[in-house]
């Protein structure tokens, strides 16, 4: 038999796969990057010893444990690990590095793989990711991309990306276009932190001497929350000002936002939300636009009588710099025209 190594965060890297053995919801709401997920007890079974350890006693959960666990690892053998060759090098973790990563770290090295245990397991990873979290976004220099509703935002990002500039697309991690109607059709967000570690995860790339280009977010994504030194430190920083022609704007979200135009009936839900604010009057207009499919109309009312405001009250309140900021005039949003602007952005940024 193979000696269990000890392993720590800093050696992720050296490792073939990241087994995660936690339950599959405790997989679901957050995880290592890249981890596979290899329950050794799943959800309801992890309740049911839970149950038995706290009504019953510690040595019964312990027996019955075992025997599920023993099955769950044997049917991993046979399937998820059937292939894997003698050389493979897998890395183990649970919730804290305890009995469930001991249980299946000792059988793959019993086979003979060169196995490593997470000391600390998901607790001490996700202490590291809340830790970094509160000191890496002071460390670097981000370039905020600001413009209203429609002004191709997201798709600039994109576009940058491709590139090779450093882009941190927080829309894209949170799976939400970050308004009212941001919701992704069919996609629910992430949990709050599994958001973070995708953030966190992000941040093990960037090189700090180059700008991270990032959209102009308020403090929540959906129903997720930024987090606070990130947020502080985007909001410090130079911002670059879109300026995109309305019809444009229009066109854009059209394309964007075409389930809405395919189902209407998520919108006319979303609309509803907005009556205390703008009347229920003026809520029955929007609405009747959309049963009419007087799309381009409805658009532009929803951006000069809403959208447009809010941005223009909540961007100058919290981005001091954006008084400054150059412009960036973008006649249309088109693949074509977006690559050119972000082939410009990225060479003058330095990256």
């Amino acid at each position: 038999m193979r000696k269990i190594e000890a392993a720590t965060l800093a050696q992720l890297a050296e490792y073939d796969d990241i087994i995660d053995v936690r339950s599959p919801a405790e997989y679901a709401e957050d995880h290592i990057a890249g981890a596979i997920s290899a329950p050794v007890l799943n959800n309801d079974e992890r309740a049911r010893i839970g149950t038995l350890y706290k009504q019953v006693s510690p040595f019964e959960a312990q027996r019955q444990g075992a025997a599920l666990i023993a099955r769950n690892i044997a049917h991993h053998l046979e399937t998820l690990f059937i292939d894997k060759p003698k050389h493979w090098h897998p890395l183990v973790y649970c919730w804290r590095g305890g009995q469930r990563s001991g249980a299946m770290a000792h059988i793959l090295a019993q086979v003979g793989w060169h196995t490593g245990q997470l000391q600390g397991g998901y607790k001490t990873y996700r202490r590291q990711v809340v830790a970094d979290l509160a000191t890496l976004p002071s460390r670097h220099h981000f370039r905020v991309v600001c413009g209203p509703t429609g002004s191709g935002k997201s798709r600039l990002l994109q576009a940058l990306t491709e590139h090779g500039a450093q882009v941190l697309d927080l829309e894209g991690l949170a799976q939400h276009r970050g308004s009212l109607l941001g919701d992704l059709p069919g996609i629910p967000q992430p949990a709050q932190k599994m958001f973070e570690s995708r953030i966190w995860q992000a941040f093990q790339h960037y090189d700090a001497t180059l700008p991270i280009f990032v959209e102009a977010e308020s403090r929540k994504i959906g129903l997720l929350h930024l987090p606070d030194q990130l947020l502080e430190s985007i909001r410090a920083s130079d911002c670059l000002q879109l300026e995109v022609p309305i019809a444009a704007r229009i066109e854009f979200l059209l394309e964007d936002y075409a389930h809405f135009l395919r189902e209407p009936t998520p919108l006319f839900e979303s609309l509803a939300r907005l009556t205390e604010l703008h009347g229920k009057q003026t809520i029955q207009h929007w609405q009747s636009l959309a049963t009419t499919g007087d799309w381009t109309t409805l658009v532009e009312a929803l951006l000069s009588c809403h959208y447009d405001p809010a941005y223009q009250r909540s961007t100058h309140s919290n981005f001091p710099k954006l008084v400054h900021a150059p412009s960036l005039h973008i006649d249309a949003l088109n693949p074509a025209s977006l690559q050119a602007h972000a082939a410009r952005l990225h060479a003058l940024s330095g990256n």
